[in-house]
């Protein structure tokens, strides 16, 4: 009987997780369409390599996960947001656009960044974003964008530095997304009964570091 139910569980995970990859596609495909009108002119430049990186996940359902692994999060009878902070690795990869106008210090860049945390525990954190933003000519970089992970939808802002080795680039990014408030139901065993309370999800900070080339 417990199987059964936490089947049914996984899968009503499953099937949130891929509603909100429809809502992380319209997201994209509309800034896809803007950026392209306005870039139609453009010298484009494609990148792409790999990224490593440290992620320190304030209190929430995800350092949660962490510790504790699905079955805990999973449980209405256990109050989520206060297992405390946590810590994970992060690796993957990422593609990269540049739109120039062929004249201007500064580039227009276009970043998807797929990433998996949590390995280093066994675990299986997936996100993937897309950033839009610039760099100057000295390498300064800043962007923002959308991210979805299993904690949901969110917004990520990122800053950095470009470092060139000939045609070798190392970008080097401090990420932060804010963790977000989500009504959650606690099981009472006194009262057989479910309370409302909200938790967060975690804010995460991220220190990421890789290398790309020319494709």
């Amino acid at each position: 009987m417990l199987s059964i139910v936490f089947k049914f569980s996984y899968f009503n995970f499953v099937l949130e997780l891929i509603k909100k990859l429809f809502i992380m596609k319209k997201i994209m495909v509309s800034m896809v369409l803007g950026l392209g009108l306005l870039t139609a002119s453009a010298q484009i430049q494609k990148l792409e390599g790999p990224r490593i990186g440290m992620t320190l996940i304030t209190q929430g359902s995800v350092a949660d996960f962490l510790h504790e692994g699905y079955d805990f999060i999973d449980d209405n009878s256990n109050k989520l947001g206060e297992t405390g902070t946590a810590f994970t690795t992060q690796y993957g990869w990422q593609w990269e656009s540049r739109f120039a106008d062929g004249g201007g210090d500064v580039v227009g860049i276009v970043e998807w960044i797929a990433l998996v945390g949590g390995m280093e525990q066994g675990k299986f954190l997936p996100s993937i974003s897309s950033v839009i933003g610039a760099r100057t000519a000295s390498g300064l970089e800043f962007g923002v964008g959308p991210n979805l992970s299993l904690s949901g939808v969110g917004m990520l802002f990122a800053v950095g530095h470009n470092f060139k080795s000939g045609s070798l680039n190392i970008p080097v990014n401090l990420v932060f997304m804010p963790g977000k408030d989500i009504k959650g139901k606690l099981y009472d065993q006194a009262t057989n009964d479910y309370n409302d309370y909200t938790y967060n999800t975690g804010a995460r900070i991220s220190v990421m570091v890789g290398f790309n080339l020319s494709k």
